[in-house]
């Protein structure tokens, strides 16, 4: 080996000890000032109030303030634009549900940010959709539901939080599996889609179980099934995948960073969100909401955004689904 090998050998070596030494720092040092979480949802929505649970818990955790950022709009669009752009150093990032993150790429002929690009951190938690019906609808169960959409094409119509949310793309994939013709009425958000379907104005309606618990329990909506498995809270309720097996919907929430945030620090996060959602008065609270606490590694969070994107194009592709 020559002297120049070696000289360039031990430069290497001492970069690679001072690049792992500058890593370890970042970690034990953040955080060092506040944090800001971007939530691309109005106050109030269940993705809002789960934000503001983790971003309490990580304050008394690290003794610096975690402060929520409500920045809503252009489904979930406006939130991410903004926190994709943050400085990657772990003191902005974005709690989301799944359209900014999975949907949306598929859904809009342009974004101005990329959704692939975020790092993921942890998956905090996954809520079952259930499909609602007015207690005086045409149907009992999910075979009578499309046993009369068959008979009677586009005479039915549902209701969603938006084009392009869970409740929307859920109904799309329920038309496509069923190869019924169903009319969709978007809202703008889950408040006027929930009221029309109380009224009576729509017939159905694919949307969070925690949102609509109440109204099951006092007979003023109908489930007719529920995600892809049963739910305790909805006993004798059959899944959606038992009458139509290879149905999988559900709505999530999850922490992503910016592009290039250390590893050392989403690594430090993401444990902190685990052990946070290991408390059972936080699993408790998350379960009075009808979410699961999942609490994933970074790597995990990858392989299911993956997983997501993939079966959410398919279902886009397939329907024409967009975001007008």
């Amino acid at each position: 080996m020559t002297a120049r090998k070696i000289v360039l050998g031990r430069t290497l070596l001492a970069g690679a000890m001072a690049f792992a030494l500058s890593a370890l720092a970042q970690e034990q040092d953040y955080p060092g000032s506040p944090i800001k979480i971007v939530v691309p949802a109005a106050p109030g929505a269940t993705t809002d109030t789960l934000a503001r649970i983790i971003a309490g818990e990580l304050q008394r955790k690290w003794g610096q303030p975690a402060i929520v950022d409500n920045r809503a709009g252009a489904a979930g669009n406006i939130g991410a634009e903004y926190a994709i752009k943050a400085n990657p150093d772990g003191y902005t990032l974005l709690f989301s549900y799944p359209a900014p993150l999975v949907v949306n790429k598929s859904l809009y002929p342009k974004l101005a940010h990329d959704p692939d690009a975020f790092g993921p951190v942890s998956l905090v938690g996954t809520a079952p959709l259930v499909l609602a019906m007015h207690p005086n609808g045409v149907a009992n169960s999910v075979q009578q539901l499309i046993a009369f959409a068959r008979a009677n094409p586009n005479r039915l119509n549902y209701a969603s939080q938006g084009n392009g949310t869970t409740g929307h793309l859920a109904a799309e994939m329920f038309k496509s599996l069923a190869g019924v013709m169903i009319v969709h009425v978007p809202y703008k958000s889950s408040a006027p889609a929930q009221t029309a379907l109380l009224s009576g104005q729509v017939d159905m309606m694919f949307v969070e179980l925690s949102s609509v618990l109440p109204q099951l329990s006092a007979g003023k909506l109908r489930a007719l099934a529920v995600g892809e498995r049963r739910s305790p809270l909805l006993p004798g309720i059959p899944a959606m995948s038992e009458a139509l097996p290879g149905f999988v919907a559900l709505t999530w929430f999850g922490m992503v960073a910016p592009p290039g945030t250390p590893a050392a620090i989403v690594n430090k996060l993401s444990a902190a969100i685990a052990q946070t959602l290991k408390q059972p008065d936080v699993a408790k609270r998350l379960l009075g909401m009808s979410v699961d606490a999942i609490g994933s590694t970074p790597t995990e969070m990858a392989l299911f955004l993956r997983q997501e994107r993939e079966r959410w194009g398919k279902v886009i592709r397939a329907t024409g689904a967009t975001a007008e």
